[in-house]
């Protein structure tokens, strides 16, 4: 491979990664925006979100079409083969945090301005800041090549398991307390699976980024707290 190649080559990659962390970006605003409105009651903002899906859909196809391209004409191997690959996995975890940012979103247009306690507002909002903190760190570790980094954001995804869990609960005592709130308590059981989702797919990105890194999974098991049975249904 000449030297002038093996540049374009360089740029190629580098390109590829600057794609996936503008497109962490997007996904990032998606979740941030669209659990806003579901605690402020702003359907405007709801609906704003979920056109931005499309938006989310077209930049993963972008580096997917980059990707193969990359292959085609570069025939990459060992390390430069993962960045590739690696870029792929990501873009996919990314597409479905703005897929589930759009489900939260459409059932914050379906909630409207319906009031809700200032207790599960605070909950919403904190587990979101932690999984927006885990998306934060491990796109970090993908842009400075820090393994460590992209490992402790695997550690820490029990947490968000944990802040899900108690969720969960104070929705279900929310729903016993009085029938009428039923429907607005599934709703928001929805929205907290789909945050804690949201944190599983950070955590699958974590393991995109270790594999490029170093070439394996992560060694163990992954943390993961007993979690309730609850399905998100989109």
């Amino acid at each position: 491979m000449t030297t002038h190649t093996m540049l374009a080559f360089d740029a190629d990659l580098r390109e590829l990664a600057s794609d996936v962390v503008a497109m962490a970006g997007q996904t990032g605003g998606q979740v941030s925006n669209a659990v806003d409105a579901l605690v402020t009651g702003n359907a405007g903002q709801a609906h704003e979100v979920r056109a931005e899906d499309e938006a989310t859909d077209s930049m993963q196809h972008e580096i997917e079409n980059k990707a193969i391209a990359i292959i085609a004409t570069r025939q990459p191997f060992a390390i430069d083969l993962r960045e590739i690959i690696g870029a792929l996995r990501i873009a996919i975890d990314l597409e479905r945090i703005g897929d589930l940012a759009a489900n939260i979103a459409k059932r914050a247009e379906q909630i409207g301005n319906q009031k809700f306690a200032k207790e599960t507002s605070h909950q919403l909002r904190h587990m979101t800041q932690r999984v927006l903190n885990q998306l934060y760190h491990v796109i970090h570790s993908y842009q400075s090549r820090d393994a460590e980094e992209a490992v402790e954001v695997w550690k820490n995804d029990e947490d968000i398991d944990a802040l899900h869990n108690t969720t969960f609960r104070h929705l279900l005592t929310f729903m016993m307390e009085d029938p009428s709130n039923i429907s607005l308590g599934m709703h928001l059981l929805f929205c907290a699976k789909n945050i804690e989702r949201i944190g599983d797919h950070t955590t699958n990105i974590a393991e995109s980024v270790h594999y490029i890194l170093q070439g394996t999974t992560i060694p163990g098991e992954r943390p993961k707290l007993n979690v309730t049975n609850f399905e998100s249904r989109q």
